[in-house]
């Protein structure tokens, strides 16, 4: 019972980190249809700038900020020089290579500038020996702050985006582009917006999860993007509340298999669901069909 609670336990904060991965996946895909696979190295350049920052005697949060607005400027780089560009051919799916090629390139700009060995990530909220006790069985506070960090991130999106002007325009631009910018609405800006937003949440998972291994190096994050992406597929793209339901059950679903079958199948697992899905419930769990009116 004890190991049960321990994989329930894990899976659930992993998950959360996974779904968060899957809201900013969403940002991108309400506003453009497009995602971004270039997100893990995102992930891991926010990361390892905290890291590297701390390292050299900055206020640990100060170097998070910085982390933070670099990935923000990273966004603006990937929509206007992957995505858009792209977008300009009709049909065209080239926004899938370019943005999975800028994040290679973001990981060689790493690896040459920091190395390719893993750096270790300081400890910011609590200490990997600080554990609480829920029925009776520890649990790790960094997990517990991770979990409850990446639930509150999503709900104050969720606010965001059904309370505040920017949110409604990002609802407006995802049911009809043309008709927004018809109507006075700044289309490219809120795109781009949607992008900054995105790599904003990428860069908090990055660091959530950087948290807990303990460690940060330049090929990390490209795992977290792919599951990520199932998590979002499996909850049903666009849906804020099927990325929690996805990734969370993703996360317990993955630790499961690998803590009573084998680790090598860990990750394989997730991506096993979401062929399943996709063969019965295409839209996801908490998803739409689209309709397309001729």
């Amino acid at each position: 019972m004890d190991f049960l609670f321990s994989l329930l336990i894990a899976g659930a904060c992993v998950g959360s980190v996974y779904a968060l991965v899957a809201v900013g996946l969403n940002f991108t895909f309400w506003t453009t249809r497009t995602l971004n696979f270039g997100q893990g190295a995102v992930m891991m350049i926010c990361a390892i700038t905290t890291a590297i920052l701390a390292s050299r005697g900055w206020n640990l949060w100060a170097s998070l900020l910085v982390g933070i607005g670099i990935v923000a400027a990273i966004g603006v780089m990937v929509e206007r020089l992957a995505v858009r560009p792209a977008l300009k051919a009709a049909g065209s799916l080239g926004w899938v290579i370019s943005t999975l090629g800028f994040g290679i390139l973001l990981q060689g700009i790493a690896a040459r500038l920091f190395g390719s060995q893993a750096l270790a990530f300081p400890e910011m909220l609590f200490r990997a020996s600080d554990v609480m006790s829920v029925a009776g069985q520890p649990l790790s506070l960094q997990y517990a702050a991770v979990f409850a960090v990446s639930v509150m991130t999503i709900g104050l999106l969720e606010l965001l985006m059904r309370r505040t002007v920017f949110g409604s325009a990002v609802r407006a631009v995802a049911q009809d582009a043309e008709l927004g910018e018809v109507q006075g609405l700044p289309v490219k800006w809120i795109v781009t917006g949607s992008f900054i937003a995105s790599s904003v949440l990428a860069g908090i998972a990055g660091v959530l999860v950087a948290q807990i291994g303990g460690t940060i190096d330049p090929a990390f994050g490209f795992e977290l993007v792919l599951l990520g992406f199932v998590a979002a597929v499996v909850g049903g793209m666009g849906s804020s509340v099927g990325a929690l339901v996805g990734g969370i059950a993703v996360g317990i679903l993955s630790k499961l298999v690998g803590g009573y079958i084998s680790t090598a199948a860990e990750h394989g697992i997730a991506f096993a669901v979401l062929v399943l899905v996709l063969a019965l419930r295409p839209q996801g769990l908490f998803g739409r069909p689209e309709v397309t009116k001729a």
